[in-house]
């Protein structure tokens, strides 16, 4: 009977390989369709890796057709949005001026943490506000170890209150992260979450895909420190969370 249930976990354990060794071909094979289609419509798009383009056929379940017009929006954005390439902190003074987001430290799975307090959130211009979204997720792309494409987010809420609430800044962040930057997120922890931005939330909540959902905790206050640890080593865990590290502004990162 052990002999069987032996060859039997071998034999399943074959199928799921062989089953993901295929996966990953058809994925390949759709990178390589979806790079001549996009480089075809936009020679810029030759400049682009096929990690790129992996993460963009991912967020659309490898539709090549859906991929490729969400790629190429992407380019045209880049372009008129960034012209020069990048976001410089000059173009940001208030959004920095406010010490709200920071980055410091790696997750178990070798993914960048980003803390950012929601209660220092304060009304800017809305252009100013999409270039420090664009400008951080830059920063955190360019620190992510080779080999990984991803990173995880504390959104910590505690103070936050309806001077705070900034529904149309909200919606152009939400769609920034998932029209031009898919699949970077990993993870998103709510820490501190106060009632009153439940109110926000269910506003902003329909427009989030269903693959960011699935990402994002709320976390218990009591189970704070725990639920963090499972994903974050006490040396890499920031120190107001009972971890190691001090917290480093993004700019400064």
């Amino acid at each position: 009977m052990q002999i069987l249930r032996m060859e039997f976990k071998d034999s399943v354990e074959a199928d799921e390989a062989q089953d993901c060794l295929e996966s990953d071909e058809i994925e390949q094979s759709k990178v390589g369709i979806m790079r001549a289609l996009v480089e075809r419509e936009d020679p810029s798009a030759k400049e682009v890796d096929s990690l790129m383009i992996r993460r963009f056929l991912r967020a659309r379940d490898l539709d090549v057709e859906k991929a490729s017009s969400l790629f190429l929006k992407y380019l045209s954005w880049r372009r008129a949005f960034v012209p020069n390439g990048s976001i410089a902190a000059s173009e940001i003074p208030n959004e920095l001026a406010h010490n709200k987001f920071f980055m410091q430290g790696l997750d178990k799975n070798g993914r960048p943490i980003t803390v950012v307090f929601g209660a220092r959130h304060k009304h800017t211009s809305l252009d100013e506000f999409k270039r420090f979204v664009v400008y951080t997720l830059d920063k955190i792309c360019a620190s992510m170890p080779i080999g990984q494409e991803k990173f995880v987010s504390i959104a910590d809420l505690e103070g936050w209150g309806y001077a705070n609430s900034d529904i149309r800044g909200y919606l152009a962040a939400l769609s920034i992260l998932q029209d031009c930057y898919p699949e970077r997120l990993g993870k998103l922890f709510l820490v501190h979450v106060p009632y009153i931005f439940m109110t926000a939330w269910k506003i902003v909540y329909p427009f989030i895909d269903k693959k960011t959902k699935k990402k994002i905790i709320f976390v218990e206050n009591k189970k704070l420190r725990s639920t963090l640890l499972s994903d974050i080593d006490e040396s890499q865990l920031p120190d107001i969370y009972g971890g190691k590290l001090s917290l480093v502004p993004i700019q400064d990162s």
